[in-house]
């Protein structure tokens, strides 16, 4: 009839949302079996604990293809990942990390002079600067990576000139981050089960969906120059 459905027609995929809050929540809903397996895959990595970059690194690649729409293989491609790319992860860590704890530590042991001689808060500043750049830095250099790029001169530049030129992404995936497992951390062991089950996964794909349209608009240096 002229009505009559059509059922043997495949059913129509349902399209994902445009973007925003509904997006994020859209894919977190079809990847939760993913995340929950790449959550334990981490956690399983880290216990060696030389491992921990190499395992940090293969979480914000494999985030970084579930945020794109790209098929992930959890178990082969985790560990491919972590075996072949160890000596980037451990070089990425040791630039971003080894800034953020001599800043850190900088802004703590000058702060507490500066109320007594103002002259200390020129450090203090010169740290902080410091600081600020690396952590923003820091999370696009972990999405450029997760993309596939080399770490090289040309990548590390980018990553802070996208750091200093769009930091409000930066912040938030960093916060989102860095918060979440403070947060974890302060209220241990409550949240021992959220920590097995999403607590680094799900943050991590946060970060990467964050900057996703950051570096899909700024690929290379020269559009940072425009």
């Amino acid at each position: 009839m002229f009505f009559q459905e059509d059922y043997n027609a495949p059913p129509e995929e349902e399209s994902p949302p445009a973007g925003g809050a509904r997006l994020f929540f859209w894919l977190l809903g079809g990847e939760a079996a993913g995340l929950l397996k790449l959550n334990l895959l981490f956690l399983l990595a880290c216990l060696p604990v030389v491992t921990i970059p190499p395992a940090y690194h293969a979480l914000h690649r494999l985030a970084r293809r579930l945020v794109q729409g790209r098929g992930v293989r959890c178990w082969p491609q985790f560990w491919e990942i972590v075996r072949r790319e160890w000596k980037t992860a451990w070089a990425a860590f040791l630039l971003t990390a080894l800034p953020l704890a001599g800043a850190g530590y900088g802004m703590q042991f000058y702060l507490q002079f500066a109320g007594r001689n103002p002259v200390f808060y020129l450090p203090f500043t010169l740290c902080a600067t410091i600081f600020l750049t690396a952590l923003l830095a820091s999370s696009y250099l972990w999405g450029l990576l997760a993309d596939g790029r080399r770490l090289d001169r040309e990548t590390v530049l980018l990553a802070v000139k996208l750091g200093l030129g769009k930091p409000l992404r930066a912040a938030l995936a960093a916060a989102g981050w860095y918060l979440s497992l403070t947060a974890a951390a302060l209220w241990f062991p409550l949240s021992g089960i959220y920590l097995l089950l999403m607590g680094f996964s799900v943050p991590c794909l946060l970060w990467q969906f964050l900057i996703r349209t950051v570096l899909e608009r700024f690929g290379s240096a020269e559009n940072i120059d425009q």
